[in-house]
């Protein structure tokens, strides 16, 4: 009996410690600061994290000191530097390198592309009828984002740059011609660059299966199998819609970007893997 009692207050003086220590999750900082989207992801995570508490004891989010661009985030991610998690678009060669967390964050809404084109060139595109005819023109993106790789694969000329902001004001000044962003991310974007003399195009929509995952390094298991655990209870017990439809980051989506009313170009995205749970249809957003 006095084993067991002794094992009892072991056990409590051991969780007492754990659940004292915060489990810290290090984040990359966004690479641009007008970057409200960030926000949602964020809120995702600690989503997740909460939902585990109880199980896996509290956590404290921290931010790296300094911006980094994507390609800076995921290396550091997988030398285990200063980094715990990402999230990105998923890949063949990231989910090679990284543990996927496979449950998609914005329910593949991502893959939904409309247009940031130059005011006054609305008509040009309202003409547009085939994805034959879109092929005249030239896309802008940034150079180390896998949609890079799945525009220039189903024959669309990209141009591509490593600064996202730079990609502003080299379609203002005409070094392309359209700007594809997914369905969250262009009215905040145009109206963070009001002196670019840029709109949101009303009438066409690429789409390509694109989730976006939390990535953590091939050694951090603990970390992805409690993200999982938790984003599965977030989306069981409808915490995770609540979040993904009311965020302000994503209200715009279902407000402004009328997707069932534009033109759709279908792409292939030769990036997928093939362990994408494209079967479990909670996980994706339908229009």
């Amino acid at each position: 009996m006095k084993q067991v009692l002794l094992i009892l207050v072991i056990n409590l003086c051991f969780s007492s410690i754990v659940f004292a220590h915060p489990v810290e999750v290090r984040h990359v900082r966004p690479e641009s600061t007008s970057d409200q989207r960030h926000e949602y992801y964020l809120s995702m995570l600690r989503l997740a994290l909460k939902k585990t508490e109880q199980l896996d004891g509290k956590f404290h989010l921290v931010a790296t000191q300094t911006h980094m661009f994507q390609s800076r985030g995921l290396e550091q991610l997988k030398k285990n530097k200063s980094v715990d998690i990402i999230w990105t678009m998923t890949t063949k060669e990231r989910e090679a390198q990284l543990i996927p967390v496979r449950i998609p964050l914005l329910k593949g809404l991502l893959g939904h592309r409309i247009f940031i084109i130059r005011k006054g060139e609305e008509s040009r595109f309202s003409r547009i009828n085939t994805l034959v005819e879109l092929k005249q023109l030239t896309a802008g993106q940034g150079s180390d984002w896998p949609d890079t790789q799945i525009l220039k694969a189903n024959g669309i000329k990209v141009v591509g740059s490593v600064n996202y902001d730079d990609l502003f004001g080299m379609l203002k000044y005409k070094r392309f011609d359209y700007f594809p962003r997914g369905v969250n991310e262009p009215w905040a974007e145009v109206k963070s660059h009001p002196n670019s003399k840029l709109m949101v195009e009303k009438t066409l929509l690429l789409h390509y299966p694109a989730p976006i995952y939390f990535f953590v390094n091939k050694n951090n298991t603990d970390l992805a199998h409690r993200l999982e655990r938790g984003l599965r209870i977030a989306l069981k017990d409808g915490s995770f819609n609540q979040v993904f439809r009311h965020h302000p980051a994503n209200k715009e989506i279902f407000e402004l970007a009328n997707i069932k009313t534009r033109t759709v170009f279908k792409l292939h995205n030769p990036l997928l893997p093939k362990e994408t749970p494209l079967q479990e249809k909670a996980l994706w957003y339908v229009p």
